[in-house]
């Protein structure tokens, strides 16, 4: 394994594996398909996954793939809002005559603006019910028990 001030540098059946552990999501499998022996293939997986320098890899990678397949809150705050001002198109199909259809680009309809808004509204609490009521109280807890059943005697006498 070489190193680069101090950091391991992952050998190239090592990049393998962890790649195909993200793909595959088995370490065994991963490591014999990365070119472990089928005989040490399951230790192999674990003994990678257990290294830390091969772990952060495969934590890096997927948090670049979840940046990419996954989308931020910017961004779907970004795409209500285009939608709600009528920025968006969305394709639909229309008859052209003897049962043939083609595609074509309409405006988002209303319903789906309106939607787009009242989604918006929500997310920055423009139309609640609820109260967020937050802040310090002070709660006092009184023990009257025993004065409730002196009470009580007095009342039998």
């Amino acid at each position: 394994m070489a190193k680069d001030k101090d950091k391991p540098v992952l050998t190239v059946k090592q990049k393998k594996f962890a790649d195909l552990y993200i793909e595959l999501g088995n370490a065994t499998e991963a490591a014999i398909k990365a070119g472990y022996s089928e005989k040490t293939a399951k230790a192999m997986g674990y003994e990678n996954l257990t290294k830390p320098y091969i772990k952060q890899y495969i934590d890096e990678i997927m948090v670049q793939k979840d940046k990419e397949a996954i989308a931020s809150q910017d961004e779907i705050l970004s795409y209500l809002t285009a939608v709600m001002r009528g920025n968006k198109r969305e394709q639909t199909l229309i008859g052209i005559g003897m049962g043939e259809q083609r595609v074509t680009e309409i405006d988002v309809g209303s319903k789906d603006r309106i939607k787009a808004a009242e989604l918006l509204g929500k997310r920055y609490g423009m139309w609640t019910d609820k109260l967020d009521v937050t802040g310090a109280m002070v709660v006092n807890i009184v023990d009257d028990v025993d004065d409730l059943e002196d009470d009580d005697e007095d009342d039998d006498e």
